[in-house]
């Protein structure tokens, strides 16, 4: 992750830098291409996310909170005690801060998102632990 964000105009070619995820924040890898990074308090980060079918984060939250907007396929998303929502494309999920949550791809379905989240005290985001397919904590 970058110290902070570009300090100009900058243009994220797609599909240049996708990643598989880091281990042990899913059921699964899924690709990860981040548009820009930043430590840097009150600064953005950005990413493209592509999960496979059934592929779901773990419990997470950001602590300033989150934007997620679904590009392509059929997600679910869930905050904690709340039921669980089908996504489709052109969806924008707000996400409040510090509010514990997961998202992920339906079971017969590839999910595309663009995420958005601060940074405070240099991180973007709180991993937490799994889900299981019921969308509880395993």
């Amino acid at each position: 992750m970058n110290d902070a964000c570009p300090g100009e105009m900058t243009n994220h070619r797609a599909g240049t830098d996708a990643k598989a995820s880091p281990d042990g924040i899913s059921t699964g890898p899924f690709w990860v291409e981040m548009l820009f990074s930043s430590k840097t308090e009150g600064e953005n980060t950005a990413m493209r996310c592509v999960v496979g079918p059934d592929i779901r984060t773990n419990w997470h939250s950001h602590p300033r909170g989150q934007i997620l907007f679904v590009l392509k396929g059929v997600g679910h998303a869930q905050r904690r005690g709340g039921p669980v929502e089908e996504l489709r494309p052109g969806d924008c999920v707000w996400f409040a801060p510090d509010e514990p949550h997961w998202h992920g791809a339906a079971p017969d379905n590839t999910f595309s998102y663009i995420s958005i989240q601060a940074v405070k005290n240099g991180t973007a985001v709180d991993w937490m632990e799994p889900v299981d397919e019921d969308g509880e904590t395993r």
